[in-house]
């Protein structure tokens, strides 16, 4: 099933960050987030990768042009290095489409932008490409389809580090607490989609504004409630926490080395 990734974004809050790449080249560990969300669904065997760019789409072309696979793989040198015998690869079997699909289009434009590259698909996948999880992306096809949805996503508790407040119209405050402990649900970016969606298109709609909205009128729309591990990377503090799980060993999303069970 095809994977179409909106990598195209300025990602205005990750500039403290860096100025000069597009937010999917950030690093997490050897690899940029973009390399770990490809490796996630490829690992549930999702190899036809569509990357809709961009802010900076020559760098991300560049990086798989250029890409090398001895950074995260095991190799044998040999012959006074002159030859390499990888051990292991990433993406031999990957095949990935690059379209352009403007630098300050929607994601909604953007998915139109790449319709023609989805002839004769039924379902495929999408993903904003700033989040990260361990969730089990086939179970959600097979549900998908078996509600005969045109869309679902995953819906999960945001993990960002603010707080909810209930109050009323005078100010007087009800109840606080951490928005992960709150019940909130929100949209992560986890997408599976019917090519149905299309009809539900109209130039310059945003995915989830437009779209969704006529789905849910018709009851087309579903979501997978899910309270595993999910986290995105909007901020340099995002950035940090993955950065740390990394660090620490085994960090949850990369399930192709914690011997995961996963529906193939």
């Amino acid at each position: 099933m095809k994977v179409v990734l909106f990598c195209g974004g300025l990602g205005t809050r990750l500039r403290e960050y860096s100025e000069t790449i597009p937010k999917p080249l950030a690093n997490i560990g050897l690899r940029p987030i973009i390399w770990h969300l490809m490796k996630y669904y490829a690992e549930f065997g999702h190899k036809e990768f569509i990357l809709c760019l961009g802010y900076r789409g020559d760098m991300i072309k560049d990086y798989f042009l250029n890409y090398q696979e001895t950074v995260s793989n095991d190799f044998v040198l040999s012959n006074d290095g002159k030859q390499i015998d990888l051990l292991n690869t990433d993406l031999s079997d990957w095949k990935i489409t690059f379209v352009d699909t403007g630098l300050k289009s929607n994601i909604g434009q953007r998915l139109k932008a790449i319709e023609p590259f989805l002839e004769g698909d039924e379902y495929f996948l999408a993903n904003y490409s700033d989040g990260l999880s361990d969730i089990d992306i086939n179970k959600q096809i097979k549900d998908t389809k078996d509600k005969n949805a045109l869309a679902s996503f995953v819906m999960v508790r945001p993990s960002q580090s603010f707080h909810a407040v209930e109050a009323d119209n005078d100010g007087l405050v009800h109840q606080i607490e951490h928005v992960s402990e709150a019940e909130y649900w929100i949209n992560g970016g986890f997408f599976v989609l019917n090519k149905a969606i299309f009809d539900y298109m109209n130039e310059g709609d945003e995915l989830v504004e437009e779209p969704f909205q006529r789905l849910i009128k018709e009851k087309k729309l579903y979501s997978t409630r899910y309270e595993g591990f999910w986290a995105a990377m909007d901020t340099f503090k995002d950035k940090k926490h993955l950065d740390d799980l990394y660090e620490a060993g085994s960090p949850p999303w990369m399930i192709w080395e914690n011997d995961k069970s996963k529906t193939k």
